[in-house]
């Protein structure tokens, strides 16, 4: 029913929230994944942070040569910070947002389009695809949180 606040105990119940549980598990999974790759990147680079990430490859200078940044490490942590600035306020707000009443086909709408925006960024990030593409993906997943904040403060504040 658009326009009613969803009572908690029918929110197994409610499509809308059970679309934004949908959605906001896909983008944080992809947000943890993030670390995996992070991971990845930094054994497979041979990169590390930590002094005692480096104990594997010995002791004193010899260790001490990994202990660097790597332009891939730093490219994919990049990802990954975004991620947070932005899958965050996604979370918070989609909840508001699932919880305000909107029409089904308008959750829907908002929350793929964000999943779809989030993973695009990724992509268009590491491969990485020529500018305006990561700028456009950002931009979009921005706007669509943004919606919904706006369509939760019209429904929910007395001005």
């Amino acid at each position: 029913r658009s326009g009613e606040m969803a009572k908690s105990t029918q929110l197994t119940d409610n499509e809308v929230f059970r679309a934004y549980a949908t959605y906001t598990a896909i983008v944080l999974l992809k947000m943890m994944l993030m670390s995996l790759v992070t991971a990845y990147y930094r054994l497979t680079r041979k990169a590390f942070v930590n002094p005692e990430d480096t104990a594997s490859f010995g002791k004193g200078d010899s260790a001490k040569k990994y202990l660097r940044t790597d332009p891939d490490v730093e490219r994919v942590r990049r990802v990954h910070l975004n991620d947070l600035e932005n899958i965050v306020p996604f979370v918070g707000i989609g909840l508001l947002y699932a919880l305000s009443g909107p029409e089904l086909s308008t959750a829907l709408l908002h929350f793929r389009i964000f999943t779809g925006a989030r993973i695009l960024h990724t992509f268009a990030y590491l491969i990485p695809l020529p500018q305006p593409g990561r700028g456009l993906s950002w931009a979009v997943g921005y706007a669509v949180t943004f919606s919904m904040a706006y369509k939760v403060l019209k429904t929910v504040l007395l001005l």
